[in-house]
């Protein structure tokens, strides 16, 4: 069966009844977006992971709306066609619904993406998810290890382990599609788990660390390319190790700058 391009929200919803995975990458500026533009992968998420792999912070928290805004506009410019989710950070949307709206519509009037993510599901996150849908903002959810709240939930653990927390889950994904998400992120939850909430929903699930069984699934760009010399998490595949290219790289371009064999006659003018 051909993959028809994701364009709308509503593409998502029939990539999933169509069985065709849909796969997610993030991106952080206009190079990684260009770079992910010629492949065949279906969507970009400018995810808050940004405050992590980029910035350098031991968290997603310190990251601000304005920096997503930034980066978000960035890989937009060089992925113009590619469907793209811009991840709402810490503190900008939990406040209130007015601030949630607002700063929802900045994201995509500034940074011109496709839709917006936000995480959790608490009778909160539900209301303003619906006064986003109700204002014409695609919503993508999130369940399960929330980045964001990682304090809270005790630290980065696996989660729906136990029937308790598995049925918890269960509840969360069907609130968050009846208050309109066209799809979620679902995080270190147990593959069993997450292939019954995929099974009892309509929206599609894009997994990061939770089984093969959900309707997509999504990785950060430096664990896929593996641009993390130290960091290997469980969750990500390397499907290159680009770390050690660029350092080769380098420590080559030190030495040919050194023996003055860089720049040569066809370097110059």
């Amino acid at each position: 069966m051909e993959k028809k391009k994701l364009k709308y929200p509503s593409d998502w919803i029939q990539r999933k009844q169509s069985g065709i995975p849909i796969s997610v990458i993030t991106a952080y500026d206009a190079s990684m977006a260009r770079l992910a533009e010629h492949t065949s992968v279906d969507a970009i998420l400018t995810g808050d992971s940004l405050s992590m792999v980029v910035q350098g912070n031991q968290s997603t928290l310190p990251v601000t709306l304005d920096e997503m805004i930034y980066h978000s506009r960035l890989v937009r410019q060089g992925a113009p066609d590619r469907f793209l989710i811009g991840d709402l950070p810490f503190g900008s949307y939990q406040e209130s619904e007015e601030k949630a709206l607002h700063n929802s519509f900045r994201m995509m009037k500034e940074s011109r993406t496709d839709a917006v993510k936000m995480e959790g599901c608490d009778l909160t996150t539900l209301k303003i998810i619906e006064k986003l849908v109700r204002s014409g903002v695609p919503v993508m959810g999130h369940i399960g290890l929330l980045p964001q709240s990682y304090l809270s939930q005790g630290g980065y653990r696996v989660h729906g382990k136990s029937e308790s927390d598995a049925k918890i889950l269960m509840q969360s994904a069907k609130d968050l599609e009846s208050a309109g998400v066209f799809s979620m992120i679902m995080e270190y939850i147990t593959e069993t788990a997450a292939r019954e909430i995929t099974d009892s929903l309509t929206v599609p699930t894009i997994g990061i660390g939770s089984g093969k069984f959900t309707s997509g699934q999504v990785l950060v760009w430096h664990d896929a390319l593996g641009m993390e010399t130290d960091f290997k998490p469980r969750h990500a595949k390397r499907y290159a190790n680009l770390d050690k290219i660029i350092v080769d790289a380098l420590n080559e371009f030190d030495r040919e700058v050194k023996d003055r064999n860089f720049p040569g006659k066809e370097n110059s003018f």
